[in-house]
């Protein structure tokens, strides 16, 4: 398997820590090519699959097996041991380098990572902090000013936060889902200068 991410260390920019699994266990498949070739792996051809990691959001070029069944959206798993649908992770994929159907399909697949795994998103308004004394981690997520800075700190001081409903009730904000994947969309197609959500 290729060692597509980086051991460099296990935090962000913010002092945050990743998990220490060098190696995603799941995907969600974004487009495939049933007569492919690879654009990492010379000489690589067969089932092409262009998907985005489950844990680090990194977009990767799969080689699925050929009499195996696919769909877009679809969570396969990808990790070390007990695939059943993917042969092998072929590589990072820059997202220049995707499909233009991956490209289509991003937002909606990042959407649903970010609803099936509401949790750990919840988890960054709950622990989010300043980033320098006029600006705080929290504004990086678009729709975030200040007044709903505020609302979210004073309200996670009295309690956190439970669930993207609970974070809507008490603060007024909006679209949760919609306005983190729209961040990690950002962060993927290289629109910001640092990362929150993906590892690089």
């Amino acid at each position: 398997m290729s060692r597509y991410i980086s051991n460099r260390d296990n935090y962000n920019k913010h002092g945050d820590t990743f998990s220490p699994r060098k190696f995603e266990e799941y995907a969600y498949i974004l487009d495939y090519i049933q007569n492919g070739k690879s654009s990492i792996v010379r000489m690589r051809e067969g089932v092409i699959i262009h998907a985005i990691g489950e844990e680090h959001l990194t977009l990767l070029e799969l080689l699925g097996i050929s009499n195996e069944k696919f769909s877009i959206g679809e969570r396969v798993y990808i990790g070390k041991d007990g695939r059943e649908k993917i042969i092998s992770v072929l590589g990072r994929l820059d997202y220049n380098h995707t499909s233009q159907s991956a490209k289509n399909e991003l937002p909606i697949v990042i959407e649903k990572i970010v609803n099936v795994n509401e949790k750990r998103f919840i988890d960054y308004f709950n622990s989010a902090q300043p980033m320098t004394p006029r600006v705080h981690s929290l504004e990086l997520i678009p729709g975030i000013g200040k007044t709903y800075m505020k609302s979210i700190l004073d309200e996670r001081d009295k309690r956190k936060f439970e669930s993207f409903s609970d974070l809507q009730n008490r603060t007024g904000l909006r679209d949760v889902t919609k306005l983190i994947a729209k961040r990690i969309y950002d962060e993927i197609s290289g629109e910001t200068r640092m990362n929150i959500f993906v590892r690089k």
